[in-house]
């Protein structure tokens, strides 16, 4: 078995909805999620978590993130990081399509991002 997965979207257009790669990947420590909205298209409910943090990328587009009745404005480049019991959801207030990235992970404090990491040189 390989230590590694690849999914090609072959570009947003081809991502219809929402779609899910962890099982698909074989991730073990998240879920990655794609989502397009279309102009003036709003998310189907608000939604929050027990133990899950979730990390929003805006790709293309934008919105309006709301998180506990507290509506921000987002566009191209925005990243949200939600605690577990935000109740939150994301609504395309723009003209073109809203594009976006979800990744989701279990609420964890991480002492270190390289605490676990066997590093190996590069040599030139």
């Amino acid at each position: 078995m390989a230590n590694y997965a690849i999914k090609n979207l072959n570009g947003w257009k081809n991502v219809t909805g929402k779609i899910f790669l962890g099982e698909e990947l074989g991730m073990t420590g998240a879920e990655v999620s794609f989502q397009r909205l279309a102009a003036g298209e709003d998310a189907p409910f608000y939604h929050a978590h027990k133990t899950h943090e979730e990390l929003y990328v805006i790709i293309s587009g934008q919105g309006e993130y709301e998180v506990d009745g507290e509506k921000n404005n987002v566009s191209e480049g925005s990243v949200i990081r939600v605690s577990p019991a935000g109740v939150r959801a994301l609504r395309n207030t723009g003209k073109e399509e809203l594009v976006m990235m979800c990744i989701q992970y279990e609420s964890k404090p991480i002492t270190s991002f390289m605490e676990d990491a066997t590093i190996i040189p590069i040599n030139p």
